[in-house]
């Protein structure tokens, strides 16, 4: 595993979102991990923004999911598990079947049912270290995972 990458603004972590934005493909799927406010959203308007996202970007907690049309001739979802109380709830959103449509998907709190987790993706783990300081640590499950993790690596150090 990679060491872990760290922001201290929302901007950079907006940045480090577009970085992994401009590596992704139809069917990739990142899941993102961390407390409440550890910037999972600010870096999906990152990936959103690498994508060509035109509308604002927000948080889906309480819609569960929101769909974004980009410049690539795909959609990017963006889901929002907080919410859900039980796995089986997965299946009423059509969850797994909007995994595996071609679409690029970020899952906020993607690990909160291990069960349902994706064989192949990539995990990104944010940790809120005091007041601005930001830490990511990724993770790879599946070959398409290790590829944005090795690719996602290489290009965040060409950015430093």
């Amino acid at each position: 595993m990679p060491e872990p990458f760290e922001t201290t603004s929302p901007e950079q972590t907006v940045g480090l979102g577009a970085t992994l934005g401009a590596l992704l493909q139809a069917g990739d799927v990142v899941l993102l991990t961390g407390d409440l406010g550890a910037g999972k959203t600010q870096f999906t308007k990152g990936v959103a923004r690498a994508l060509g996202v035109r509308t604002p970007v927000t948080s889906p907690t309480f819609n569960l999911m929101y769909e974004y049309a980009t410049d690539r001739g795909t959609l990017l979802r963006h889901f929002d598990l907080y919410r859900l109380d039980d796995e089986a709830q997965l299946d009423d959103i059509d969850y797994f079947g909007l995994l595996e449509d071609g679409s690029i998907s970020l899952v906020e709190w993607g690990d909160r049912f291990p069960d349902a987790l994706p064989p192949d993706c990539l995990t990104v783990a944010f940790e809120l270290v005091g007041t601005q300081l930001r830490r990511l640590r990724l993770d790879a499950q599946g070959a398409r995972g290790a590829q944005l993790l090795a690719a996602f690596g290489e290009a965040a150090a060409d950015g430093d």
